[in-house]
């Protein structure tokens, strides 16, 4: 708990810090708020902002839960059932998704305004004399431009062709901090290729800015875990590859010593490589809501596991496979979500053993070791047997499920090896989501995915 208070009470003191450090231009302020110009002022004031990001992004439309848990229930087939009373997940789980869904409108209005805090952030930096506290915040930044940005073009635009052009739609690209909305924001759809590109463009920057350590904010590695991930969304093994193997053998990051203690953590655990603050003061658990039992914070288990998904697993030795807590009504609910102010785990270093593996496997190469090593890294953790040799694509994929069920990847594994869901094919336009209502609204210039009325 300690590193939660240090976030906790650094933010409010920077937060005061606005107020009290700003006092002359506050004095023709209005008290209860600061214009655009006083809040991007000064270092003090940049650096609160950048906390308002995290915050931004760790609410309940975003990587507080919301946004995993639609890659998860649009990507199954029948590995889980929603028995909960909201619309909004249901329709993700028939892939029957509305214009107007509220969860889909709060993701995407979430990661804007999370680009846009960035946006300013990266183009005030004038401000700031310090060149070390510059180029943290310049990094930490770019770090989250570049996740919000990744998962808008993943949500809403179709896989990344490997060897393509990738001109399919992605998402507008917006690069500037806007502080006045009451002028014409309307602009068009980028194109896949052009999100990605600025997405690692910003994820190399924030690798050479920030430091190899920096608390529980992000880290050169926290991008280089990104970075990972993104590559492999590419069909980029060897880079992917390489970027999973930096952070493992150079991050400091640890496999927690059993599976459970990699989950529902007041404080990063040794496998963290970036995760989202959680407390009963700041933040969200939308993995609670939907997933625990109503002894542990949920509403009683509306996200159940199925038999569908516990017969994937031939080993009985494994832990992963028993991984379960009942529900409120006798069902199956994941352990993975039974404390209601645990941290949001966004990059465990499981997951760069298993972009490793599949990296190696795909290059035909050994960096770091085997992709059976890796994989037999995770399974002896689990207290499962080595993995059947040779190790196929097929294995690695099954090992993901195995390892990262019900944390956000579902669909995403789906749609980048193009394995349809259940019989909707993987390209299929409804497994992409709407461009929410607002923005057809209000942008002129923006085009909605095909299947869904305007």
């Amino acid at each position: 708990m300690i590193m939660k208070n240090i976030y906790k009470y650094t933010f409010v003191l920077i937060m005061s810090a606005i107020f009290v450090g700003c006092d002359d231009e506050l004095d023709i302020e209005p008290r209860q708020s600061i214009s655009g110009e006083v809040a991007l002022s000064n270092q003090q004031n940049l650096q609160a902002l950048l906390l308002g990001i995290y915050d931004e992004s760790g609410q309940a439309d975003s990587y507080g839960g919301e946004l995993q848990i639609a890659i998860d229930l649009i990507g199954t087939d029948d590995e889980v059932s929603w028995f909960g009373t909201f619309a909004a997940p249901r329709q993700y789980i028939n892939k029957s998704i509305l214009v107007d869904n509220g969860f889909v409108a709060g993701t995407w209005a979430n990661a804007y305004e999370s680009i846009n805090q960035a946006n300013l952030i990266i183009d005030n930096l004038n401000v700031v004399t310090d060149a070390d506290i510059a180029a943290d915040l310049e990094g930490q930044a770019k770090f989250l431009r570049a996740l919000n940005y990744f998962d808008l073009v993943r949500l809403w635009g179709q896989q990344y062709n490997p060897g393509g052009n990738n001109t399919q739609l992605g998402v507008p690209l917006r690069l500037v901090g806007i502080q006045d909305f009451s002028v014409d924001l309307s602009a068009p759809r980028a194109t896949v290729q052009a999100v990605y590109d600025q997405v690692l463009l910003d994820l190399q920057d924030a690798y050479t800015l920030l430091e190899p350590s920096n608390g529980i904010f992000a880290d050169k590695y926290s991008a280089q875990a990104l970075r990972a991930r993104v590559y492999l969304q590419q069909g980029d093994f060897a880079n992917a590859r390489d970027a999973a193997n930096d952070v493992i053998v150079n991050s400091g990051h640890s496999l927690t010593n059993t599976f459970a203690d990699a989950f529902n953590n007041d404080a990063d655990s040794s496998e963290s490589v970036f995760a989202f603050q959680n407390t009963n003061q700041t933040g969200s658990n939308q993995f609670i809501t939907f997933y625990a039992s109503e002894d542990n914070g949920g509403r009683g288990g509306d996200i159940a596991i199925n038999p569908e998904y516990v017969n994937l697993f031939t080993d009985a030795n494994d832990v992963r496979g028993n991984f379960f807590v009942p529900s409120d009504f006798g069902d199956l609910l994941t352990a993975k979500y039974t404390s209601q102010f645990a941290n949001i785990e966004l990059f465990r270093l499981a997951e760069m053993y298993l972009i490793r593996a599949e990296g190696n496997l795909e290059s035909n190469t050994i960096v770091g070791d085997t992709p059976a090593g890796d994989l037999n890294t995770l399974r002896t953790r689990a207290s499962a047997g080595p993995v059947q040799v040779p190790v196929t694509t097929e294995s690695i994929l099954l090992e993901r499920q195995y390892e990262l069920a019900f944390e956000g990847f579902l669909l995403m594994d789906l749609k980048r090896t193009g394995t349809a869901v259940g019989t909707i094919p993987a390209k299929a336009d409804r497994l992409l989501l709407p461009i929410p209502q607002s923005e057809i609204d209000t942008n002129t210039l923006i085009e909605q995915n095909p299947g869904y009325m305007n």
